[in-house]
Order: C-alpha cells, then structure tokens, then sequence
C-alpha cells in the first residue's frame, strides 16, 4: 500500500507563498506570452491589451488555490467554460497555454512538487477548455 505524501502546507495557496507569489506567477505568464513567439496564437487570443486578464487570472488563481476568493467576489461563478466559449480554443491553445504557465511556473520557482501536483490540474482544466477539437 503506498501512502501518498503530505503536502508541506494546507493550502496550495499557502505552498506557493500567498498573494505575492500568485502576482508573479500570472505576470510572468502573461510577460512570456508577450515575448516567445511559441506562445503566438495564445497571445492573438487575448486581444490588444493583457491588463484585464492579468487581473482575473490572478483573481482567479488565488481562490482556486485556497486562498481568497477575490474572482468570485468580484464576478460570482467563475463558469470557465462558458466565459471561455468565445475564444477558440483547440489542442495548440491548450498546449500553449500548459507550456506557458509551465515555463512561468519554473521561472519564479514553484516548488517542483507543488509544480507537478499543479502541472496536471492544469491539464485537466485547460482541456476540459477546449471548444473545437483540433
């Protein structure tokens, strides 16, 4: 029988670092979306200007991983799917997406085990994202 390992805190929100390291976690995502063209189709899905994103995917990110629940007071449900539907998302978006807040992930030194537990969570959610099939 294997037993599975306690995480070091309660929260991912907790093992992350709180808010801070959240903040720098979403702005390293969304500066490298900007600067690698490997990211390029995620980038023109985004529109003009990453400010707004910025904001609700750290807003988001926050409640998500335990800590408080700023999206939710803001805007209720956060209803993924449906606030997603009009952007075309396919398997190169996903994938991008995953590589994206992958690399962020690496570059502000998530803890590696708290990086891998978050590397399939983020799998399932960005697929379960997607709208068209390819």
């Amino acid at each position: 029988m294997q037993i599975e390992e306690k995480p070091p805190f309660d929260t991912p929100f907790e093992w992350i670092g709180g808010e801070s390291r959240v903040r720098a976690l979403v702005d390293r995502f969304y500066d490298l979306m900007d600067l690698e063209s490997g990211y390029g189709e995620l980038r023109a899905a985004h529109g003009n200007s990453l400010d707004d994103a910025r904001d609700k995917l750290f807003w988001f990110l926050c409640g998500w991983l335990g800590g408080p629940d700023h999206y939710i007071s803001r805007f209720g449900h956060p209803r993924l799917r449906m606030r997603h539907m009009p952007f075309s998302i396919g398997i190169a978006e996903r994938d991008q997406w995953l590589a994206c807040i992958d690399q962020a992930m690496g570059d502000v030194g998530v803890d590696e085990k708290l990086r891998t537990r978050l590397q399939q969570s983020f799998f399932q959610t960005a697929d379960w994202m997607r709208n068209r099939g390819v």
